[in-house]
């Protein structure tokens, strides 16, 4: 064999060694460090859950203005939306033909009275002619039968005057109340007709109401919690927070004022009013606000951030670390809200590891590295007793 053959040969041979060796003669990779998670404790602490109803503010008393007697209008007396005393006059009506027919009736009074005076003379001069049978029995008779007639016909000749005095002083229009005024539905000049035409709207403004109702399943949770029904007694009721629009606290609190005797059958709420003083007519009949009143107290409640809760089609989870640091995921029940935080009423323990930042680096079973996530405003401040708001509508 040449030194050319044997080159060759030996290194087909180191080839063919090369090719045999399997798998088995690789050095195997080394398993990634556990993902490091950020995780809390969960700590059990008491707070005062509140819950939360959308409302709608109402006047006390909104009083239709319209008119007692037919007639044109003559003039308006007050400006659209003023506020006015009880007294104060609204409108006129055309009073010249109530002048005229007032006339008449004391006219009618007049001519009544005067018929009254002849008839009584009359009688007067009959009696004694009766007694010397001068005249009939007939013609006395006669004679009472007339006074009396003429006597009733003055009560109502007297009664016509009073009811022309009434409808004259019906063609002004007076406040009933305390209030403030609607626009004018008709201006100056327009037919009204007595009892049918709408001429403006008066609204109460303090106190005001504000309407919300509760749901029948929250009733009877509530009902379950307190051990009692809520709202029997008014004077225990708790005060209530209005929230405007524009997510301020008014600055009044509400007192119950009104809970319905029965549920509406058609939506199953039952109908809650409250009185809220409005000195300073802030508050509009109409305005939309939110109620927030305390519900319970639950001295064992535990919080976690909101951004360790999943949510998916209604149910909520969160990734629970083991002691042997094994991730797993835990269903969990939550019903109020403080702040950024979840109370977790079923499904979590206190002293169990929840995980608050990491959870894209979990797979139920793995192992992690778990590390305390240090206090943040996002986190549930287990020392201090704070409002859980409930995000329910009913």
């Amino acid at each position: 064999m040449n030194k050319r053959s044997y080159l060759f040969f030996s290194i087909v041979m180191c080839w063919l060694a090369a090719c045999s060796q399997g798998p088995e003669g690789a050095q195997a990779p080394k398993a990634p460090p556990p993902a490091e998670v950020s995780v809390i404790k969960a700590t059990a602490a008491p707070v005062t859950v509140y819950e939360e109803y959308v409302a709608q503010t109402a006047a006390v008393d909104a009083v239709e203005i319209r008119a007692r007697v037919n007639g044109l209008v003559e003039r308006q007396v007050f400006e659209d939306g003023a506020r006015v005393k009880k007294g104060d006059v609204l409108f006129v009506i055309d009073q010249q033909p109530y002048n005229t027919a007032l006339a008449q009736a004391k006219a009618g009074l007049a001519q009544a009275q005067a018929a009254l005076v002849n008839s009584r003379a009359a009688l007067k001069r009959i009696r004694p002619l009766v007694a010397e049978q001068a005249i009939s029995k007939q013609d006395l008779d006669t004679a009472v039968a007339r006074q009396a007639a003429d006597a009733a016909s003055v009560e109502a000749e007297r009664a016509n005057v009073r009811q022309a005095q009434l409808n004259l002083e019906y063609t002004t229009i007076e406040a009933p109340r305390d209030g403030v005024m609607s626009r004018a539905l008709i201006n100056p000049g327009g037919l009204v007709t007595a009892a049918q035409t709408l001429l403006s709207t008066l609204y109460s403004v303090d106190p005001i109401y504000v309407n919300f109702t509760i749901s029948e399943q929250k009733l009877l949770e509530l009902n379950k919690r307190l051990e009692r029904v809520p709202g029997e007694d008014k004077s225990k009721a708790p005060p209530f927070k209005l929230i405007l629009g524009d997510g301020r606290e008014y600055k009044f609190p509400g007192k119950l004022n009104f809970v319905d005797a029965a549920f509406d059958p058609k939506s199953g709420t039952l109908q809650v009013r409250l009185a809220v003083p409005n000195p300073d007519r802030y508050l509009r009949p109409g305005l939309f606000v939110r109620v927030v009143v305390a519900a319970y107290e639950n001295t064992d409640a535990i919080r976690v951030p909101q951004k360790a809760v999943q949510e998916v089609q209604g149910s909520r989870s969160l990734w629970v670390i083991g002691p042997d640091n094994k991730a797993s995921s835990r269903q969990i029940t939550t019903a109020s809200r403080i702040d950024n935080d979840w109370v977790v009423e079923k499904g979590l323990k206190p002293g169990e590891l929840v995980v608050v930042e990491g959870m894209q680096k979990i797979q139920p079973g793995a192992v992690v590295n778990p590390v305390l996530a240090s206090a943040t405003a996002d986190e549930p401040q287990s020392a201090q007793v704070e409002p859980a708001v409930l995000k329910t509508g009913n």
